[in-house]
């Protein structure tokens, strides 16, 4: 996905490969078995170019970072407890981050824009 995300256009499973290749020995079935997974679980979209497909990002990175949380999140048996630990490992960057997305989240509620809250 990051380097679906990276170049921001469809891509063959043949250029994921060879990128990935200049770090790492990587075989090309196994690029093709990520991708195909990733688009039977909703996350590419593929069209067909010849004998191989072209495969685009469904989401942005943000959407599938959320997705992934709240996946792990709802599947906690005590997500109170999930949500305690998860902040404790936080940096403060982190949970300052979360502070402005709060209030961001908060707003939307409202119908307020940034900006408007305490007029």
């Amino acid at each position: 996905m990051t380097r679906v995300w990276k170049w921001n256009r469809p891509v063959t499973v043949r250029e994921v490969l060879e990128d990935l290749q200049r770090e790492r020995s990587i075989a090309y079935t196994t690029v093709m078995t990520v991708m195909d997974n990733l688009h039977h679980k909703g996350w590419l979209r593929r069209e067909v170019e010849g004998r191989a497909y072209r495969y685009a990002a469904v989401s942005t990175r943000a959407a599938y970072s959320a997705a992934l949380m709240n996946e792990a999140w709802s599947t906690s048996d005590n997500p109170a407890a999930a949500l305690v630990a998860f902040f404790g490992m936080m940096s403060e960057e982190q949970r300052d981050a979360l502070r402005d997305a709060m209030r961001v989240a908060q707003l939307g509620e409202t119908g307020e824009s940034p900006g408007e809250s305490g007029r």
